[in-house]
């Protein structure tokens, strides 16, 4: 007697994993090909030329430090949260709130896609981060700022930068 095999259904991945891996395989492909891992002194230099240094009474080694504690500088940084919300860019903006995933619908205060916020050229980025200062709790919206900025002496962040 010949031994049977099991049904073609049970030895297809359920749905939801497949799923989840062509988004993760689509994201991938989406990534801007110009992303970029700034020197600290550039991008305390970018941030300066953008005007973020006493914006909101934050000064640049404020930004510099969230930026490198967000996403060690890299545009492309992407956090994935277990909701299937993103963190996005090097201030690693949410998509719950603040841009829009393909896949996700959310208010999109930024009114910006979240693939916007990955590339080397920070102007979208700086604008949302702008808009998301401006909120009651300011650089406090951002966990990283509170934990490693907040209170502490941050002014080597742009010491030795030629501006």
């Amino acid at each position: 007697m010949k031994a049977r095999s099991p049904p073609l259904r049970s030895q297809l991945c359920p749905l939801g994993i497949l799923l989840l891996a062509f988004i993760s395989l689509l994201s991938c492909l989406l990534v801007p090909s110009e992303a970029k891992v700034y020197s600290r002194c550039e991008m305390a230099r970018v941030l300066k030329e953008f005007g973020l240094d006493g914006y909101r009474g934050y000064g640049l080694a404020d930004w510099i430090c969230l930026a490198y504690f967000s996403s060690g500088f890299n545009t492309a940084a992407v956090d994935h949260e277990a909701d299937g919300s993103t963190n996005n860019g090097i201030f690693q903006i949410s998509s719950r709130k603040w841009c829009k995933n393909l896949a996700q619908n959310a208010p999109n205060l930024c009114r910006m896609y979240c693939s916007d916020l990955l590339n080397s050229n920070l102007k979208d980025t700086v604008i949302c981060a702008m808009k998301i200062a401006q909120e009651p709790q300011g650089l406090g919206s951002w966990e990283a700022w509170r934990h490693h900025c907040q209170g502490k002496d941050i002014h080597d962040w742009v010491d030795g930068c030629d501006f």
